[in-house]
């Protein structure tokens, strides 16, 4: 088991002038950090991987699709351009020593037709995905792909629906980030749903049900963590929240007051929380 922190906490971008908060993520107890790459023009690669190999923290990434673009348009001209952004991440992901690129690799966060996904829409998407397979083949990375509430996403709001388009899309490296706070909302049992992705499950966001500190809320961490050992989970805890302060993350992720104390205990505080309670520690709760 690894444990990962998002660096949304801090900020909407990752570079050298967050590379103060490394030593600190470091003595904690992360084993690594997750960095969003929302703009891949703006990321510096090279810079952050060679940081991170030099304080020993490994690396996962996250981004969105941007607005007016989705992988499963009717406009073929749209969604050729949110192929050619998730394709600029994944080769940022790679220059920078990562190994997987997550998030809600659809459509644009808080995007809302008004009306339920379509199969085309689903179609478009599978194909995206499988012209994608190739560019994520070669990269050596893997995707994972994040269903959303439906307040922030109207095309993937299950695991189940998240098992099915994995299925559809048929490529190994490609698979399923379940959010726990998302979860928390749509999943009838946290458990189930871990045990329902299990077999294309990549990735974990650790997240409390209003985004603050893991442990401090009403999400289900007993049942959660059970799951997650009788499955043999071993792949990444990362928690993911957003900064307070960073107007564009407030708007998207609907974050209009403090969460926590500051920021810094949500990460802080939340690692301790993760490393006693994970399967295998001595302490665990069952």
């Amino acid at each position: 088991m690894k444990f990962g922190v998002n660096t949304l906490i801090w900020g909407a971008a990752f570079g050298p002038s967050d590379f103060h908060l490394l030593p600190a993520i470091k003595e904690s107890g992360f084993d690594g950090i997750e960095v969003p790459i929302l703009d891949p023009a703006a990321f510096s690669p090279g810079v952050v991987g060679r940081e991170l190999d030099r304080m020993g923290l490994e690396r996962t990434a996250v981004t969105v699709i941007p607005g007016g673009l989705s992988l499963g348009s009717s406009d073929q001209e749209v969604r050729r351009r949110a192929c050619a952004h998730v394709e600029a991440c994944i080769a940022a992901v790679r220059d920078a020593g990562g190994t997987m690129l997550g998030g809600p690799l659809y459509t644009p966060v808080g995007h809302l037709t008004g009306h339920r996904r379509t199969p085309d829409e689903w179609k478009w998407t599978v194909d995206s995905w499988q012209r994608l397979s190739a560019v994520v083949r070669a990269a050596e990375i893997e995707i994972a792909i994040e269903p959303l509430n439906r307040f922030e996403t109207y095309f993937l709001n299950t695991t189940a629906d998240a098992v099915a388009l994995c299925r559809e899309i048929d490529e190994p490296a490609i698979g399923i980030l379940l959010d726990t706070f998302h979860a928390n909302i749509e999943e009838k049992s946290i458990g189930a749903a871990v045990r329902e992705a299990a077999p294309s499950l990549k990735h974990l966001h650790t997240c409390e049900n209003d985004r603050g500190v893991p442990g401090s809320g009403h999400v289900a961490w007993r049942e959660f963590f059970a799951a997650i050992g009788d499955v043999g989970y071993d792949r990444w805890l990362t928690i993911e929240s957003f900064g307070f302060a960073i107007a564009p993350l407030a708007a998207a992720a609907a974050i209009w007051r403090d969460l926590a104390s500051t920021p810094d205990a949500i990460a802080f505080e939340g690692i301790g929380f993760l490393r006693a309670n994970a399967p295998g520690a001595s302490t665990a709760r069952r």
